[in-house]
């Protein structure tokens, strides 16, 4: 029989980390599960999403890693972090990189990825991330991914074999919710928004674009919102 490929999969509790997640589960590798604590608004919100996920896949407590990364809130420069910012309104057509942005977050979170993969022996990692339909994240790129996997191969032992796998990268949202309906993803688990801890906002860029991507799939999204926008 042939030994299933371990993979390290980022799990924010979000939707596009749980569908890349369904994915990597689809494409027959055994997981191991990721999850980061920041500092952001949601963190309490987004460890629950990220624990429930795991049970509902039934992913074993040591292959579920929840790591502190609090110097990022130290470090500040977003609104997604620093309390005295206001998270701005949701705006689906804004140019440039929103306040939200947490200053090469992600680079964090692929060297812890990477380390934990190098310790487990691990040889894929899977991240959620979006480059056509999203906020427009610096780090959530084709190009800065790619750099990265060769930063790794410079900077682990001859024997780690690491690839990237970013598999909702030039998905649309409507493309990534049919995506999740498809793998059966527990989208009702999942938590998107950016300000709000009970029930999710509806106007936040985060909220926006998943509503959105719902609204185009001709699908409910299953979790509640204090408002929940008819038109996009």
């Amino acid at each position: 029989m042939m030994k299933k490929i371990l993979a390290v999969v980022t799990l924010s509790g979000g939707m596009d980390s749980c569908v890349t997640l369904a994915h990597a589960l689809d494409e027959g590798c055994e997981v191991a599960l990721l999850h980061a604590d920041y500092g952001q608004r949601t963190e309490a919100r987004e460890r629950k999403a990220f624990q429930e996920i795991a049970k509902h896949y039934q992913i074993p407590i040591h292959r579920q890693l929840v790591v502190p990364l609090g110097h990022l809130s130290l470090i500040g420069g977003s609104s997604l972090i620093d309390v005295k910012e206001e998270i701005p309104k949701g705006d689906l057509h804004r140019q440039g990189v929103p306040s939200t942005y947490v200053p090469f977050r992600n680079a964090h979170l692929l060297s812890t990825a990477t380390s934990w993969a190098e310790v487990l022996g691990a040889s894929r990692i899977y991240v959620g991330f979006v480059q056509e339909d999203s906020s427009g994240y610096p780090d959530c790129t084709e190009s800065f991914l790619a750099s990265f996997e060769k930063t790794a191969q410079f900077g682990t032992k001859p024997e780690t074999q690491l690839s990237f796998h970013a598999p909702l990268l030039h998905q649309s949202k409507k493309e990534i919710v049919q995506k999740g309906a498809h793998l059966k993803a527990p989208f009702h688990l999942t938590w998107s928004c950016y300000q709000q801890n009970e029930v999710a906002c509806g106007h936040c860029d985060s909220c926006l674009l998943r509503l959105r991507g719902f609204h185009e799939a001709d699908l409910t999204d299953p979790i509640a919102y204090t408002l929940r926008p008819d038109h996009f």
